[in-house]
């Protein structure tokens, strides 16, 4: 392992953090070579994600310093591998969190690559040639294509950034959960964040009703009028909680801090199905009374 290998020849100025002090400041570092699988991308947009600030904070006690953090990253192909066929230079691009994978077990072969054992991701990870990666807060990246996806022309580049991380992170529960091919479900979002925003915005376009759960009652407004929250539920009222139990059918964690998943398990109906995507740094609780009662997925 090493930051970077002879391979490494262009010159690229980036955004690092050196240490866990939650700072970032200007880095100068070598990105390797175009090679034959690869495509070369000059970065136009990169989104922060939560997961940026873990990483920079050393949070879950995994940063390799220094880090260049960023995986919603859109930008314009500017060189093409030769064995890719499926971008030309200027072609409108996105990457996300995954830069390798073994390409060889179930889950890459179907399409499932971040399930992979071997998995590697756009930074803070360890490449195929044992550099560590470097993400997109940087001028360019050299992205092998077989992680690499094409931005509509009718997407804003600026908007689709946050779609690689957020978005695919609300997405594929939806997904999982059969959420796009019915309608009328009721389903809860927990947190008005990043992945909250993303969250309450899909669940309502593909027809559902959407409740908000938060601790904070200042968000209501912005819930409901910007974002077309259906309900709000602040989650520290004990009376509205009441009011909430057994009303939703999927509810979607977003929460980063330590918190009970008891008081979100009671708002399920009978079956229904509680879906974690926060990552906080400390275990979160996780009550088993209303998991029995509930009979709920988790």
């Amino acid at each position: 392992m090493a930051l970077e290998t002879p391979n490494h020849t262009q010159t690229v100025a980036g955004w690092a953090a050196y240490d866990s002090s939650g700072q970032i400041a200007p880095y100068i570092f070598k990105r390797r070579e175009n090679g034959v699988n690869d495509v070369t991308i000059k970065i136009m947009y990169c989104g922060i994600c939560h997961t940026d600030l873990h990483h920079v904070k050393n949070d879950w006690g995994i940063t390799m310093y220094p880090v260049v953090p960023g995986h919603e990253i859109t930008g314009v192909i500017s060189k093409v591998g030769g064995n890719v066929k499926n971008f030309e230079i200027g072609d409108r691009v996105g990457v996300g969190c995954l830069a390798a994978s073994c390409l060889e077990c179930e889950f890459c072969k179907n399409s499932q690559e971040n399930y992979c054992d071997q998995i590697q991701f756009t930074y803070n990870g360890i490449f195929w040639d044992g550099s560590i990666t470097c993400g997109g807060y940087s001028q360019m990246l050299v992205a092998d294509h077989r992680y690499v996806v094409h931005v509509p022309d009718n997407l804003p580049m600026d908007a689709a950034a946050p779609l690689l991380c957020a978005g695919i992170t609300m997405f594929s529960p939806m997904k999982d959960n059969q959420l796009l091919e019915s309608r009328g479900k009721k389903v809860g979002i927990v947190g008005l964040g990043g992945l909250g925003h993303v969250g309450v915005k899909m669940a309502r376009a593909f027809g559902h009703h959407v409740t908000v759960i938060s601790t904070s009652p200042s968000k209501e407004q912005e819930a409901k009028l910007r974002l077309g929250a259906n309900d709000f539920i602040v989650s520290t009222n004990t009376e509205q909680m009441q009011r909430g139990k057994r009303t939703l059918d999927v509810i979607l964690d977003t929460v980063s801090a330590k918190h009970s998943l008891g008081p979100l398990l009671e708002l399920l109906k009978v079956n229904g199905t509680l879906v974690v995507v926060g990552a906080p740094d400390r275990p979160i609780e996780l009550p088993s009374f209303p998991l029995i009662f509930g009979s709920i997925n988790y």
